[in-house]
C-alpha cells in the first residue's frame, strides 16, 4: 500500500483549512490535501510524485527544514518565509516539517500556515462594516437631497417660461442641467437598494460581455487576455449586478491605462473558503488585473468607500457599487496594487441554488 492510501486513515487532513503536503525520501510529493491544492493552485493529480519545485520556485529554505527534521527526527518550524508560487504568485508562509515514521522513516509531513490570513479576514470585515455605515449615511443624505432638488428644478423651469430676455435663459438652463446631473448621481447612490433578481447564469458569458464593452469603449491600444477555467459550474445570482460589478472594475483598469495596456481576466475554483465568518466548500474566484501605474497606497484601504476616487474626474461610485453587489452575493472584493501590477480579486461562494433562492426571497 502506498503512502497516499495509508494516509487515508487520517481523513481529518482532508478537512483542515491549513495546507498539508506529504513528501517521500526523494522530496517528491505523495499527498496534498484540498487546502494545499487551493493555496498552491495545483491539483492533487498533477502534484503527485512531483518535486517541490513543481510548486515552489525557491524551495531552498524548505529543503533545509526537511533535512533538519530528518537528521534530528524532530519538527522544524519557520515563520513568515517568502515563497514564490509558479511564475507570478508570491506569498509569505509559516511552515512545520515533521518526520512521519508510520509510512517511511524518510517521509515528512509539511503543514503550511498563512499568517496574513486572519489579518486579511479582519481587514475585509472592517472595510465591509465601514463601507456599509458610510453607504447608509450617504443613502439617507441622498433621500434628503432629492426632494428639494426636484423643487429647485421645477422652480427653474417655471422661471424659464417667465423670462423675456433670451440671454437669461442660459442661466435657468444651467440650473436645470446641474439639477439633472445631481439627480442622476443620487439615483446611482440609491441603486444598490434594489432587490437582486436571482437566476442561473454562466460567469464566462458575463466576462465576455464585459470584455466586449470595454474593447468597444477603448478601441485602440488596449489588450484583454483571458484565462478561464471552463469547468466552473454556473452561478445562481443576479447576472446584471455581477456584470455591472465586473464592468466597473474593468473600466477602472482601462481608465488607469489610459486605454493603452494589458488587462487580464482570470477565473478559478476556490475550495474551502471562509467569507464573513461563514464556511463554504466551493467558491468562484475572478481576477481582473492590469499593468498600469497602480493605486496610491493612501487610497488602498478607502478605494471601496463611496465618493472616493483616484481620478480628478471620477465620481467614486463604481467600486462602491461593485462591492455592494458582490456583498449581496455573500462575496468579497480584494485589491493588491503596485506599479505595473494591480489585481482586483472577486470571491463569490458557490452555494446550493435552493439556499440562494431562499436568501433572495427573504
Amino acid at each position: 500500500m502506498n503512502a497516499v492510501n495509508e494516509f487515508a486513515v487520517f481523513p481529518g487532513l482532508e478537512l483542515l483549512t491549513s495546507a498539508v503536503v506529504l513528501i517521500d525520501k526523494h522530496n517528491c510529493i505523495s499527498y496534498i490535501n484540498p487546502a494545499a491544492e487551493h493555496l498552491f493552485d495545483v491539483s492533487r493529480k498533477s502534484a503527485k510524485r512531483s518535486r517541490l519545485k513543481k510548486v515552489f520556485l525557491n524551495p531552498s529554505v524548505l529543503l533545509i527544514g526537511i533535512e533538519h527534521a530528518r537528521k534530528y527526527r524532530c519538527s522544524y518550524i519557520q515563520h513568515e518565509i517568502p515563497f514564490q508560487i509558479h511564475d507570478e504568485k508570491k506569498i509569505e508562509l509559516s511552515f512545520t516539517v515533521t518526520p512521519v515514521e508510520e509510512f517511511n522513516e524518510h517521509d515528512c509531513l509539511i503543514e503550511f500556515f498563512c499568517p496574513s490570513q486572519q489579518t486579511k479576514i479582519a481587514r475585509e470585515q472592517r472595510i465591509i462594516l465601514e463601507t456599509n455605515h458610510s453607504r447608509e449615511l450617504i443613502r439617507n443624505l441622498a433621500h434628503e437631497i432629492k426632494n428639494p432638488l426636484g423643487a429647485v428644478r421645477g422652480a427653474a423651469q417655471l422661471l424659464d417660461h417667465e423670462l423675456d430676455r433670451e440671454e437669461l435663459h442660459e442661466y435657468t438652463s444651467v440650473i436645470i442641467k446641474e439639477a439633472d446631473r445631481l439627480k442622476n448621481l443620487l439615483d446611482r447612490l440609491l441603486t444598490p437598494h434594489k432587490i437582486p433578481q436571482m437566476k442561473e447564469f454562466n460567469i464566462h458569458e458575463v466576462l465576455e460581455r464585459v470584455r466586449s464593452l470595454i474593447l468597444a469603449e477603448f478601441s485602440s491600444g488596449l489588450q484583454i487576455e483571458r484565462d478561464y477555467d471552463l469547468s466552473l459550474p454556473n452561478l445562481f445570482g443576479d447576472d446584471q449586478q455581477i456584470t455591472q460589478s465586473l464592468l466597473n472594475i474593468a473600466r477602472n483598469a482601462a481608465q488607469a491605462l489610459s486605454g493603452r495596456g494589458l488587462i487580464k481576466l482570470k477565473t478559478r475554483v476556490s475550495r474551502r473558503i471562509t467569507l464573513a465568518n461563514e464556511f463554504f466548500k466551493l467558491g468562484l474566484l475572478i481576477e481582473i488585473s492590469d499593468n498600469g501605474p497602480g493605486i496610491p497606497q493612501s487610497l488602498i484601504d478607502k478605494i471601496f468607500f463611496p465618493l472616493i476616487s483616484g481620478r480628478n474626474d471620477g465620481s467614486g461610485l463604481g467600486l462602491s457599487l461593485s462591492q455592494t453587489f458582490i456583498s449581496q452575493h455573500s462575496g468579497t472584493i480584494d485589491v493588491e496594487s503596485q506599479p505595473g501590477n494591480t489585481c482586483f480579486t472577486v470571491l463569490i461562494p458557490i452555494k446550493p441554488m435552493r439556499s440562494l433562492g431562499e436568501q433572495a426571497n427573504g
